[in-house]
C-alpha cells in the first residue's frame, strides 16, 4: 500500500517543532508498515524569509519517509487582497508539484490512500484527488478550533466545507473522543471514526535514574506550551504561583515554550514579582531531550489550557513518572480516567482551584505511583500501538 500524507502543520526550515506531533504519527505509521508499503509526505508553507522565486522546493529522501517541502512567497505582489488569492494558488501549485514528484518517486504509481492532517486546505486537496483520480482519503484532526470553547470562531464557509470534506472521506481520525464529538456537533461526520492517541517516545521521556525529586526539586513545577495565552492561559498559572508563594518558600515554576505572547507573559511575571527572586524562570524553546530532562526533575507538570484536544505533554510527563495538574477541558478527562489516578483536574479559569490542586501535589508528591503513570503512557501512546492502529484503519478505508 502507498500512503501519501498531506499535513497542514509539519516541521520545516523556519520551525523544527511546528506540527512535530504530526511528524511522530507519520514516523509511527512508517515504522509499522509492511515490507511492501511506501509512505511519503508533501508539505507546503508560507516562507518567513526571502525566496529566489515564487516557490522553493526541499527534498529529503534520507530517512524512511521521503518528504517534499515547498515554501512560497508571503507577499507575491505586496497588495494584501490580491496576495491572499495568489497565496492560495501558490499552495495549490505546491501540492500539484509534490503529487507529481511522489508519483515519479513511486515509478508512476499513484497513492492507494491520501492521509490529510488538519483541515481545511489539506482535506480539500485530498477531496480533489479523489474526484480526479478516484483515490480514497481520510482526515486526521488535532485542532482545538473545533472544540466547544472555540467553535464560535468557525465561520459558516469553513463549517460547510468541513462537513463536505468529511462526508466524502473514508474515515475521520481524531486524537480524542471529545474532538470527534465536537466535529459531529458541527455536523461534520465521516462514514467511520477512529480515536487514536498521539505518540510519546517513552525511550526519551522516562523517569530520572535518581528516582524521586531531591528536596531542592520537590517544589519545582514545570509548564510546557506554546505562548498563546488566550488558549494556554499561562498568565493564570503565573497568578496561581504568585498566590502560593507565601506559603511555599522556595517554590519554582520553570516555563518552556515560545510564541507570540512571550513578551506579554514575561511582563506579567515581572509585575507579579516572580522574576526578581527566581520563582519563575523562562527557559525558551527547548529540544525534546531538554524537555524530557526538565520533566524528569519536576515535581509535577501544570497545564491551565482553556481548550485541549489531547495534550501530548501531559502524557510525556506521565511517561516520566510525574503527575499533572490540568484543566477539565476537551480530551483531557479521557486521559485521566479514573480521575485522581494520574494527577488532578480543575475547571478552566478557576485560579483558586488551580492553586489548591498545586498545593496538594506539592504537599504529597508521592501520592501518585510513578510506575503506574509510566505504564499507562506506554500502553496508550507507544509508536508501535499507534502505527498498528493507523494501518488497521487504512485497511478498512481502502477495502
Amino acid at each position: 500500500m502507498r500512503i501519501l500524507h498531506l499535513p497542514k502543520w509539519y516541521p520545516h526550515r523556519y520551525d523544527d517543532q511546528d506540527g512535530d506531533f504530526v511528524e511522530r504519527h507519520v514516523a509511527a505509521i512508517a515504522a509499522a508498515a509492511g515490507p511492501a508499503a511506501q509512505v511519503a509526505v508533501v508539505f507546503a508553507a508560507v516562507a518567513r524569509g526571502p525566496l529566489a522565486g515564487f516557490i522553493e522546493e526541499e527534498i529529503d529522501q534520507t530517512g524512511p519517509v521521503p518528504t517534499w517541502r515547498y515554501y512560497y512567497r508571503a507577499r507575491p505582489t505586496g497588495w494584501g487582497p490580491l496576495d491572499k488569492v495568489l497565496k492560495l494558488g501558490l499552495w495549490l501549485a505546491c501540492q500539484r508539484r509534490g503529487y507529481r514528484a511522489v508519483r515519479r518517486h513511486w515509478a508512476g504509481a499513484p497513492p492507494d490512500l491520501v492521509h490529510a492532517h488538519v483541515l481545511l486546505r489539506t482535506g480539500l486537496a485530498a477531496w480533489w484527488l479523489k474526484a480526479r483520480h478516484g483515490i480514497p482519503y481520510l482526515v486526521s484532526e488535532h485542532w482545538t478550533l473545533y472544540l466547544p470553547a472555540r467553535a464560535a470562531q468557525v465561520g459558516w464557509a469553513r463549517r460547510w466545507l468541513t462537513r463536505a470534506v468529511l462526508r466524502r472521506a473514508g474515515a475521520l481520525h481524531a486524537v480524542s473522543r471529545a474532538l470527534a464529538d465536537a466535529l459531529g456537533a458541527l455536523g461534520a461526520r465521516a462514514p467511520r471514526t477512529a480515536v487514536i492517541a498521539n505518540v510519546v517516545d517513552a525511550n526519551l521521556f522516562r523517569p530520572s535514574p535518581a528516582g524521586a525529586p531531591s528536596p531542592d526539586q520537590a517544589r519545582r513545577l514545570l509548564h510546557v506550551a506554546a505562548f498563546h495565552d488566550r488558549v494556554k492561559n499561562l498568565s493564570g498559572v503565573l497568578r496561581a504561583v504568585a498566590a502560593l508563594r507565601p506559603a511555599w518558600p522556595g517554590l519554582r515554576l520553570r516555563v518552556a515554550g515560545y510564541g507570540p505572547d512571550e513578551a506579554a507573559l514575561r511582563h506579567c511575571a515581572a509585575a507579579l514579582g516572580l522574576l526578581a527572586d527566581g520563582t519563575v524562570v523562562f527557559l525558551g524553546k527547548l529540544p525534546h531531550a531538554a524537555v524530557a530532562a526538565e520533566m524528569a526533575q519536576a515535581t509535577a507538570l501544570v497545564s491551565f489550557s482553556r481548550a485541549e484536544t489531547f495534550g501530548v505533554v501531559l502524557l510525556e510527563a506521565r511517561a516520566c513518572g510525574r503527575p499533572v495538574v490540568a484543566t477539565r477541558v476537551g480530551g483531557v478527562p479521557e486521559l485521566f480516567a479514573p480521575e485522581g489516578a494520574f494527577g488532578l483536574l480543575v475547571a478552566p479559569d478557576d485560579e483558586d482551584a488551580l492553586a489548591g490542586a498545586l498545593a496538594e501535589v506539592l504537599a504529597r508528591p508521592g501520592q501518585f505511583d510513578a510506575a503506574r503513570l509510566r505504564a499507562d503512557a506506554e500502553a496508550r501512546c507507544s509508536p508501535a500501538a499507534v502505527g498498528a492502529a493507523f494501518w488497521a484503519l487504512y485497511a478498512e478505508v481502502v477495502a
